[in-house]
């Protein structure tokens, strides 16, 4: 036995490089998949801005894997005149290319208008993606003022500050409000499939949303392969926000989030047992986190893979952790970026991770080097590549 698992051990990787030089213009939110033939795609938001900002537009690059290098930058999406942001690249199981995103209409992140893409045709390196199909998805959430009330009635009744008083107030006015729950749903990691059984003989895709009006999430889920979608109930809790959906091997689905809520500042959790449907109240584990994007995956041996700005404050500690109990504990754990200076000099964050067919780990984030003074070349998309030994080596 110790000589197979040593025949199985690999030794650490590790590597990393921008996806294009530092520069002044605001690059943020990168979502990346893996191709056919193992290149991968990435994309990103681009401009003077977030959702304030109209020239903002969906970027992308492709990595070769022969090479190990990456294209010049792309145009992928881009409604004139409105700021395109938070964009979701997928792969379905029919090798399907997927990009979700919203165009926010108003300049509020509540307003913002859910889009998709699809195609079969995969981008050369260098060259724009040419999509088959696509358009807006809208849907009505199930069962949605009901649950809100259920869920946040009570937290308002044992409120003492003021603050919380009107914040869950207006929440629950809104609940009830039938174009601000249908409205303002935004992707921010990965789509999954729940497999194909009796009860869904196409099996489910589950695309994770999130709205900042509400501060809490839901998802969206297709039981024919994309082609209509219906809203879950919500994901109710305090700031429970850009879902993570993981999948164990008993059908439960777990959802990450990040924590957007009142303190203590940890990852919060939530639950369904009936594919996606109904989810329960979301709950603070005891994973620190700063408020910021948090994305969990399965992995191939079926330890589940964490990455998570694991910190109170601050964006500059970007920390990999590995499960073996489908996400009970967390053993290992190794740091990708951490800078030890003020909490304010650099930001790593919103990630988006896969692996590859070939077992290594894709991350690709957002870096901003903070302490550059605002106007010089200071942010762009990183990229590290690296296997789970490596994590499972510990910070050196």
């Amino acid at each position: 036995m110790l000589a197979a698992s040593l025949l199985q051990a690999a030794p650490p990787q590790f590597e990393s490089q921008l996806i294009f030089p530092l520069e002044h213009w605001h690059n943020h939110s990168s979502s990346v998949v893996e191709l056919p033939g193992g290149d991968l795609l990435v994309v990103w938001y681009n401009g003077s801005g977030e959702r304030t900002a109209d020239d903002v537009k969906v970027e992308g690059a492709r990595w070769s894997k022969r090479t190990g290098k990456w294209s010049a930058r792309f145009l992928v999406a881009d409604v004139p005149n409105f700021p395109d942001c938070n964009p979701i690249l997928w792969l379905d199981p029919q090798q399907r290319l997927w990009l979700f995103w919203p165009t926010i209409i108003a300049n509020e992140w509540h307003t913002a208008l859910l889009q998709y893409r699809v195609t079969k045709d995969y981008p050369a390196p260098g060259k724009p993606v040419r999509w088959d199909d696509g358009g807006s998805i809208l849907f009505e959430p199930q069962n949605f003022e009901p649950r809100v009330r259920e869920v946040l009635e009570p937290l308002l009744a044992s409120a003492t500050e003021e603050r919380a008083k009107t914040y869950l107030t207006e929440i629950l006015k809104q609940a009830g409000d039938k174009y601000y729950r249908r409205m303002g749903w935004m992707p921010r990691n990965h789509a999954i499939v729940i497999p194909p059984s009796t009860r869904l003989p196409k099996g489910r895709y589950i695309l994770p949303l999130y709205s900042d009006g509400y501060d809490f999430s839901l998802v969206a889920y297709s039981d024919d392969e994309g082609k209509t979608w219906l809203g879950s109930e919500p994901m109710v809790g305090g700031g429970a926000v850009q879902p993570s959906v993981v999948r164990r091997k008993d059908g439960t689905l777990v959802s990450y989030f990040r924590d957007n809520g009142p303190p203590p500042n940890r990852v919060l959790i939530s639950e369904s047992t009936n594919d996606g449907f109904s989810w329960t109240p979301a709950r603070d584990t005891e994973i620190l986190n700063s408020g910021t994007s948090v994305e969990v995956i399965a992995l191939q041996s079926g330890e589940w893979l964490m990455v998570n700005n694991d910190t109170e404050r601050g964006r500059h500690s970007l920390a990999l952790s590995i499960s073996d109990d489908e996400g009970r504990t967390w053993k290992w754990t190794r740091h990708a970026e951490l800078d030890k200076r003020e909490e304010k000099a650099s930001s790593f964050h919103y990630p988006s991770i896969i692996q590859a067919a070939d077992g290594q780990i894709h991350l690709t984030y957002s870096l901003f080097l903070n302490h550059i003074p605002v106007g010089e070349p200071r942010k762009s998309i990183k990229h590290a590549r690296f296997n789970v030994d490596w994590v499972k080596a510990g910070n050196p």
